[in-house]
């Protein structure tokens, strides 16, 4: 089957022979398109077969021309256009100029040869870059990108970094962050009361012997702090979470290279490709079968471990002297953005943290890990910062109004910010869950980086239609005039717009909770779309939420409502084994008094609800420690499970599809008492992907996009496309934008691009 691959190249890729490379490369693969050179890198889209182009991709970054370098290397899959042959285009000199901040880059090559050559003057310098790598978006404060606008104006470069600075034909040519040991930032390693205990290269040493020697250490790095300890230490990565109140979430790793990730875990072609990519992100990997150096502890009862390389100069010299696995995650309190500064760190993490690895280079914004899956040989970005934000999503001729900037303010959880111009929708790093004084604060003080960063005029809030939410809050706050987007319909918006598309859709939305236009909880949603207009098709028989919010941290309430849906007030009498497994007595009588009298217990058509209950009865999970706990370890279940098999659905016919799920509860309720639970688990999900095939079909839509933090789930996701292409339909899905509530701002912004929206 034909498709085209769209490429976005930045770095060092111009004068440097790299056009008649592509165009020789795709030549032998015997592909059709077009290069170009551009205001913002190389440009390339290619159509062919997939794997001739899964090889395309690859080999452009081990062959490309010795003299580049690639900065930053987006790719996604569109729809074919029927390229003739494939041609070098001419230079784009008219496209419009924007504001493109590149995103923090990994060091280079060039850079680690230095800092490991005992004979150049940067050896072991931690702090050192180039043109081609290095800090970006987190030191920057205003445009242009010039260093007297970043965090190192305070440094004074030396006679030899202003020789290499204002050389042309010096690989450190206009290098903003340019630094040595004689000019630039250095490291300090601090006690808990901030005393330093040493400095420069003996700090480096000292911590990481500490570290060896079962401490924890709070290091300041590229884009905010980290918490470091040894990860094959289980007393202390189980302190850690002690210190932390992280009982279960996993825990991010960093391996000192590939090698030793691949002792650990399985690791494919395009997993090791991303891992070692100029984005460096955190790379979901499933764990080999043996037993593991690795603490059990890091990842209790997940088969995936969450890992990266050393991504900074100061990363790879602290692994070389570790020479083990760590623990780096986010250095926070608990649903609070990670800490930037070294004073606040100090009072945020104490009793946290023993000591403080910091250095005397600001960081103006916080950047945490990103986070990817593979799916497909594809990328899925589940968290999008460190080397993906804030480049944009481009969307061509997106408005006939050029003097309106609109800002997107995305969800509650998840939340990322987004802003437009005429031909690109910039999108902000992960900021988080707004659930805290601290996470709020970060969220405005975001927005007014952006205002500050690209140029906005004439200024249009886009929100959720949630009320409640802070963000929505926001927007009516400060906004002369705001539009409200329904929280579904922007999740479809960003798939479309990420994927390029043109034309009517079926849009799938599976997420746990939106607030739907009828004021009830939404999450299992149909739409037929071409974006200007939106109709809700299909949708889940609802069922209650007995305690509202609560439901979501307990999957045991989703289930107990789904069951009175089915039973009604009998539930108590016919299903009393399995309600007193789950409630206490008291538990019980309240719960009867909410579902009976319908307080408290709002209706919700929420797929993500499905897959929670359905953990719970099948006694996976009943109380999550961490938000989608449930529905990860329902689809750990069923991983690797070879059953086919899926339950028989009723899907009712009325003013929209309705899809009636209480036949196929009653039957896996049945086969939980019977069968192995991960039979169970992976038919649930054959048949959760089986529904989205009905639908399909009864519909007859040709072109599906999966949006939602329901698609984040690898299974679901892959047997939903299997389904849908063996039907002929084609299927899209998100690829550098998260499927999750991540992606929400820029749906939001797209569809206020796209004019559809009410004006409040």
């Amino acid at each position: 089957m034909i498709i085209r691959v769209n490429i976005s190249i930045r770095g060092a890729v111009q004068g440097v022979g790299f056009r008649p490379f592509i165009y020789r490369l795709a030549k032998e693969l015997n592909l059709k398109g077009f290069v170009l050179n551009s205001s913002k890198g190389v440009f390339i889209e290619a159509e062919g077969e997939k794997f001739d182009l899964e090889k395309f991709i690859l080999r452009i970054e081990k062959e490309k021309p010795p003299i580049s370098f690639i900065n930053s290397f987006e790719f996604s899959y569109l729809e074919p256009c029927g390229y003739k042959e494939f041609i070098i285009k001419e230079s784009d000199s008219d496209e419009e100029k924007s504001a493109i901040i590149l995103p923090d880059i990994a060091v280079c090559n060039d850079c680690l040869n230095e800092m490991f050559d005992v004979n150049d003057r940067r050896y072991l310098y931690p702090f050192i870059n180039c043109t081609n790598c290095g800090p970006r978006f987190s030191i920057i404060e205003s445009l242009p990108y010039d260093r007297p606008n970043t965090s190192m104006k305070k440094f004074k470069m030396c006679e030899n970094c202003r020789s290499e600075y204002e050389n042309p034909g010096n690989r450190r040519f206009h290098a903003q962050p340019i630094a040595c040991p004689d000019c630039g930032p250095h490291l300090e390693l601090w006690d808990t009361d901030g005393e330093i205990i040493t400095k420069f290269n003996d700090a480096l040493q000292l911590a990481a012997d500490l570290i060896l020697k079962g401490y924890i250490i709070a290091l300041k790095g590229l884009g905010g702090f980290q918490l470091i300890v040894d990860a094959t230490n289980d007393l202390i990565v189980k302190e850690l979470r002690k210190r932390k109140v992280r009982e279960e979430k996993p825990l991010a790793l960093m391996f000192p290279d590939i090698n030793s990730v691949k002792e650990v875990c399985n690791v494919s072609e395009f997993e090791q490709r991303v891992l070692c990519s100029p984005e460096a992100p955190i790379v979901l990997l499933r764990k080999r079968s043996e037993k593991l150096l690795i603490s059990d502890i890091v990842a209790p009862n997940n088969p995936y471990l969450g890992i990266m390389l050393p991504y900074t100069p100061l990363h790879h010299l602290l692994m070389k002297s570790v020479n083990k696995p760590i623990v780096a995650t986010s250095g926070n309190i608990s649903e609070e953005p990670m800490c930037i500064d070294e004073y606040e760190a100090l009072i945020k993490l104490k009793g946290i943290a023993d000591y403080f690895l910091v250095h005397n280079r600001p960081i103006v914004h916080h950047v945490d890990d990103s986070i990817v899956r593979i799916v497909r040989n594809r990328e899925l970005v589940l968290r999008r910062a460190r080397g993906y934000a804030p480049l944009p999503i481009s969307v061509e001729d997106s408005t006939k109004r050029k003097d309106v900037t609109f800002i997107a303010v995305g969800a509650h959880l998840k939340n990322t910010i987004a802003l437009t111009n005429s031909k690109n929708i910039f999108i902000s790093q992960h900021i988080g869950d707004l659930a805290t004084q601290e996470s709020y604060n970060a969220f405005t003080r975001i927005i007014k980086d952006f205002e500050k960063i690209y140029p906005s005029q004439n200024l249009i809030y886009v929100s959720d239609l949630h009320p409640e939410y802070l963000s929505t809050k926001y927007a009516m706050n400060h906004g002369v005039n705001t539009i409200k987007m329904q929280h579904h319909k922007a999740h479809i918006a960003a798939c479309y717009a990420e994927n390029r598309l043109d034309g009517e859709v079926l849009g799938v939305s599976w997420d746990g909770t939106g607030y739907g236009e009828d004021g009830k909880i939404w999450g299992g949603e149909f739409f037929i779309t071409d974006i200007k207009n939106f109709k809700r098709v299909a949708t889940f028989r609802e069922f209650n939420l007995p305690g509202g919010e609560i439901a979501i941290k307990e999957p045991r309430r989703s289930a107990l409502g789904l069951l009175f849906q089915i039973y009604g007030e009998n539930i108590f009498e016919c299903c009393q084994e399995f309600i007193s497994s789950k409630f206490s007595d008291k538990e019980i009588e309240l719960l009867k008094h909410m579902l009976v009298n319908r307080i408290n217990s709002p209706l919700t058509t929420s797929a993500g609800r499905i897959f929670d209950a359905v953990a719970s009865i099948l006694n996976i999970k009943d109380i999550s420690a961490f938000e989608g706990q449930a529905a990860m370890m329902l689809e750990y279940a069923a991983t690797n499970e070879i059953n086919e098999d899926y339950y028989e659905i009723i899907i009712r016919d009325g003013d929209i599809y309705i899809i009636d799920w209480e036949d196929f509860i009653k039957e896996l309720i049945v086969d939980s008492t019977r069968k192995h639970t991960k039979i169970v688990a992976k038919k649930f999900h054959n048949t959760m992907a089986n529904i989205i095939r009905r639908v399909a079909d009864i519909l007859d839509i040709k072109k599906v996009v999966l949006s939602g933090g329901c698609f984040q789930n690898i299974l679901l996701l892959e047997k939903t496309i299997e389904f849908l292409e063996s039907d002929g339909r084609k299927v899209f899905w998100h690829q550098r934008v998260p499927p999750n509530d991540g992606g929400i701002s820029l749906g939001q912004a797209f569809l206020a691009v796209k004019n559809y929206y009410q004006v409040i």
